[in-house]
């Protein structure tokens, strides 16, 4: 570990990022809503700074890789999607709907940056025995995030309005730049051929396809979060259907996260409880049995089927940091973190588009299809499980198509 950037700064930083990342997309879609008056403008500004991160994670992601500085380059990439925010604030009502659309998406494509690009960094800050315990204490913040940016984005907007909620957004990404400034520098590595960006994406994906682990885990956790996606887009019926009043459905996110939050404290007590792999198949299980749960549309077993979701999606996050950091190669993890955070970003976001249509038709029928996804991403772990077999585990090619070629 640096002796001068420790693990408490790195998860400051983070934390912050993190909450204001989790906290503008419903800050933009509260104030969409408040100065245009209409909800598919407030959804449109929601969408385009979500979609576009399937785009910008893997080139982010190399040019972190690249860098003889990434916190310089994180900073960057930090101080440009606040920056990004403020011109959506201040262009909405004023500049013409195309153009603060594009800033969205702009802007979205810095969005990988605050997920994927911190958590590469983390073998740059953890010693080497003391990484499990630091990636369980990471995915500690996105549950953190997770619960806290929607709520304060909720409070702020309620307390001072919302256009106030974009701006305590932004200055949270704000506050998390000297962190990032400051991250240590990784350790000098020996002279390599140089490449373009274009053949270091194309060995990122490559490494992802061919590493089995790898694969396995990233392609598990997408389908996964579609499920995902799906529900929480459900939750205000939830609420409505369950508890009286679509607002409700916040309390249900809050038990989810909150769930997610306890349990991934758990694990960072315990890092070497953790079996990676095995905890990917079986949180993906939980989550299924949890929209199956949540299906029968009663209160108690909506919050208990949120308890058993958020137990299964917190140590599934755990687990694909660890898959990653252990399989991922050094001079293309900052790819491989930001391309996966695209990937469940895409994931999530087509849930979040069938969620809508397909519990207008039914609730319940939506539940189902949720708990199927899940199911869905546990067959494709189990024959990725099948296909990798006899391959020893931990040490699959990845001297293949990287930039030490020559």
């Amino acid at each position: 570990m640096s002796k001068r950037y420790g693990i408490g700064r790195y998860l400051t930083g983070a934390t912050a990022a993190r909450t204001g990342d989790e906290m503008s997309g419903p800050a933009l879609l509260l104030v969409g809503l408040s100065v245009t008056g209409s909800a598919s403008t407030a959804s449109a500004l929601l969408s385009g700074i979500t979609l576009s991160a399937a785009v910008g994670g893997p080139v982010f992601g190399v040019l972190l890789d690249r860098a003889a500085r990434p916190g310089r380059l994180l900073t960057t990439a930090l101080a440009a999607y606040s920056l990004a925010l403020l011109a959506i604030l201040l262009g909405l009502g004023r500049l013409p709907l195309p153009v603060v659309l594009a800033t969205a998406l702009c802007g979205g494509l810095l969005g990988p940056a605050l997920a994927g690009g911190w958590t590469s960094q983390l073998p740059q800050v953890a010693a080497p025995g003391n990484l499990p315990r630091a990636t369980a204490l990471d995915a500690l913040t996105y549950n953190f995030a997770s619960l806290a940016g929607p709520a304060l984005a909720g409070a702020v907007a309620m307390a001072a309005g919302a256009p106030a909620g974009v701006v305590v957004s932004l200055a949270l990404v704000v506050l998390a730049l000297p962190a990032a400034w400051t991250l240590p520098a990784p350790s000098p590595t020996p002279a390599t051929a140089p490449a373009s960006v274009i053949a270091d994406l194309r060995s990122g994906f490559a490494v992802i396809g061919r590493v089995r682990p790898l694969a396995r885990a990233t392609l598990t956790s997408v389908i996964s979060y579609v499920g995902v996606g799906t529900l929480v887009t459900c939750t205000p019926l939830l609420g409505e259907r369950a508890l009286g009043a679509t607002d409700s459905g916040t309390f249900l996110l809050a038990a989810l996260a909150a769930a997610s939050l306890a349990t991934n404290a758990l694990l960072a007590r315990s890092p070497g409880a953790l079996r990676p792999d095995a905890t990917i198949l079986a949180s993906t299980l939980a989550l299924a049995g949890a929209l199956l749960l949540a299906a029968t549309l009663t209160p108690l077993a909506l919050f208990a089927a949120m308890a058993v979701a958020g137990a299964g999606a917190g140590p599934q996050l755990t687990a694909l940091f660890a898959v990653r950091h252990r399989e991922a190669p050094a001079h293309l993890r900052g790819q491989i973190f930001t391309t996966g955070a695209s990937l469940k970003i895409t994931g999530y976001a087509i849930g979040a588009g069938l969620g809508g249509p397909l519990a207008t038709w039914s609730l319940p029928g939506a539940l189902l299809v949720a708990a199927g996804f899940e199911a869905l991403a546990a067959l494709c772990f189990v024959a990725l499980t099948g296909v990798g077999r006899g391959r020893r585990p931990g040490v699959p090619q990845r001297a293949q198509g990287t930039r030490t070629s020559p």
